[in-house]
């Protein structure tokens, strides 16, 4: 048994179903000479008394019936698979989607993501959550559907990755900002209050635009406000003459903020990539091409003016 083909099980089952054997080969779509040797394989397997042959077919005899019963019951679930993969309906789909995001990008675009999901998925159950120890585990363990991390972050080859975006980073500040109206020159900025938001996967200590690059032009970051949330960053923001090293879609959250030019710095500084990403062994299941198509939109939509 352990050696059964499950075609064989079925070529049982429509052979019972049509009383033919030649007709069981048109319906499966395979030679007679096929046919033949499936049901010597059944006959070898299960005995010879499993048809009895007709002048016009044959008969299955109860042991015959109650196989094809079975096959029908042991391939049901197979069939519920594949249906699941070929027959994939974003509009009607109500099972649980689980996204991991880092937790800045989380804060600075899982509101437009969320609406995103929302409009493509709108029966399902929605978990957006941030990255945290446990979560690669969570992944691996398949209690993740979808990642959304930036594209130096390590990760192992058992997920796949795949760009989504280079965000442009600016500085962000209120309109009509008295010092960013005029310039942007280190000289005279360096001394403005600073805002930032907080990354789990980045120290203070390695953040480039609050650390090395203030100590390479000879110069100690005015940070007034350090934070995970983005409405608190926003408010400071167009509360103060505080500015942000960010994207221009934070933008998006007050029509009192401005995007300005940055100073001089390195060109890999002036952009950050994000990438999605899921498991290897999900590549070909709907559901995470879907999410991937969903995400992948969103950022393509996400307007990047240059400001230089």
């Amino acid at each position: 048994m352990k050696n059964l083909d499950l075609n064989l099980l079925t070529l049982l089952k429509v052979v019972v179903d049509t009383r033919n054997v030649s007709q069981a080969g048109e319906i499966l779509g395979i030679s007679q000479t096929s046919v033949s040797r499936g049901m010597a394989k059944l006959r070898e397997t299960f005995g010879d008394q499993l048809f009895i042959r007709k002048a016009h077919g044959v008969e299955p005899s109860e042991l015959a019936e109650k196989l094809a019963e079975a096959a029908d019951n042991m391939l049901t679930p197979f069939t519920e698979v594949l249906d699941a993969y070929s027959n994939f309906d974003p509009q009607n789909y109500e099972g649980s989607i689980v996204i991991a995001f880092e937790l800045s990008l989380l804060e600075t675009f899982g509101r437009g993501i969320y609406q995103s999901l929302t409009n493509a998925l709108p029966k399902a159950k929605l978990s957006l959550m941030h990255w945290q120890q446990d979560t690669l585990t969570q992944i691996l363990n398949r209690h993740v559907d979808y990642i959304v991390h930036y594209e130096p972050y390590p990760l192992p080859q058992d997920i796949y990755t795949h760009h989504l975006s280079d965000i442009k980073i600016n500085l962000v500040a209120r309109k009509d900002h008295p010092v960013l109206s005029q310039t942007s020159d280190w000289e005279v900025i360096h001394k403005l209050p600073m805002i930032k938001l907080f990354s789990e996967t980045v120290s203070a200590k390695q953040d480039p635009y609050t650390n090395a690059l203030f100590t390479s032009k000879g110069y100690t970051p005015n940070i007034v406000l350090s934070t995970h949330s983005i409405p608190i960053a926003v408010d400071k923001l167009i509360t103060s003459d505080a500015f942000k090293f960010s994207s221009s879609y934070l933008l998006t959250y007050s029509d009192e903020l401005k995007c300005y030019p940055l100073p001089v710095m390195p060109k890999e500084l002036r952009s950050v990539s994000v990438v999605g990403g899921y498991l290897q062994a999900k590549r070909g299941y709907p559901l995470n091409q879907y999410l991937h198509q969903t995400i992948q939109s969103f950022f393509n939509n996400v307007l990047q003016p240059d400001i230089e």
